[in-house]
């Protein structure tokens, strides 16, 4: 059920404001602040456990994403990196693992993890996403995928590169398309227009604001780590201001902070 409430999501008259909690208590957070959907943030994450983006083992992401889902009631897409395998086959056993955590759906991205060879080719990325798709499809909930292009992330910056993965990944079965990184505003055009899918924007510095995100057609606006590393950048701040000018400042932040908790956590 939540995971078609995902889907319809994406039809709205304005892009789906998709935050991405990193706790059950963000998750919680954001529900109450009026949020329709959420989805998790592997980086996010990783720094609750003190690490960096890229260390989560498969069995914590979904662990992770069951909690999320365990939270509120709304509909929980998680960000489950390249599926934590290189084969199609190990792919789909990711996507296996989405269904039982009650995922309403999950992204899976064309990044290998080495940066010297650092995008998977065209033919194997469509194979991993036509995996994903098999098992996101049949089982007894349709689960919305989407397919990530990560060229821009990893100084690839080509557009038509870009474009032909994601039609490519439309091809294989994919609901949603995603090309981080890819923020002005005649390159979303583009992207836009040449695939048949809702496509995802991330929020990020140059990028349109959200009103003509809409205009170019943009189903759907998430913001990655940023929420997490705002809540860390603020506490390494109120640290600072703390140890080298010895004032208070920060529990103006402190005093946002637990209002909201109280009114989101009673």
């Amino acid at each position: 059920m939540r995971a078609a409430q995902f889907l319809t999501l994406h039809q709205g008259k304005s892009p789906l404001l998709l935050p991405n909690p990193w706790d059950v208590g963000s998750a919680r957070l954001l529900a109450s602040l009026g949020f329709e959907a959420l989805a998790t943030t592997s980086g996010g994450f990783a720094a609750t456990l003190g690490r960096l983006d890229g260390s989560i083992s498969r069995e914590e992401a979904l662990g992770h994403a069951a909690a999320i889902v365990a939270a509120t009631n709304l509909p929980v897409s998680a960000d489950l990196e390249n599926g934590f395998a290189d084969s199609p086959a190990g792919v789909g056993e990711t996507a296996r693992g989405a269904l039982q955590a009650g995922l309403a759906g999950f992204s899976i991205e064309d990044f290998t993890g080495a940066q010297d060879d650092p995008i998977y080719h065209i033919g194997l990325a469509s194979e991993r996403i036509a995996a994903a798709s098999e098992v996101a499809h049949g089982g007894p909930a349709r689960l919305v995928l989407t397919a990530r292009a990560e060229n821009y992330l990893h100084g690839r910056p080509d557009l038509e590169d870009t474009i032909a993965r994601l039609q490519a990944y439309q091809e294989a079965g994919a609901d949603v398309l995603y090309a981080p990184g890819v923020a002005a505003a005649e390159d979303i055009r583009q992207l836009v227009a040449s695939v048949d899918r809702p496509v995802n924007v991330l929020a990020r510095s140059g990028a349109p604001p959200i009103a003509e995100l809409a205009r170019l057609g943009v189903r759907r606006v998430s913001v990655g780590g940023a929420f997490a590393y705002a809540a860390l950048g603020t506490v390494v701040r109120a640290a600072q201001e703390l140890r080298e000018q010895g004032t208070y400042e920060f529990l103006d932040a402190a005093a946002v902070g637990a209002r909201a908790v109280r009114d989101a956590f009673a």
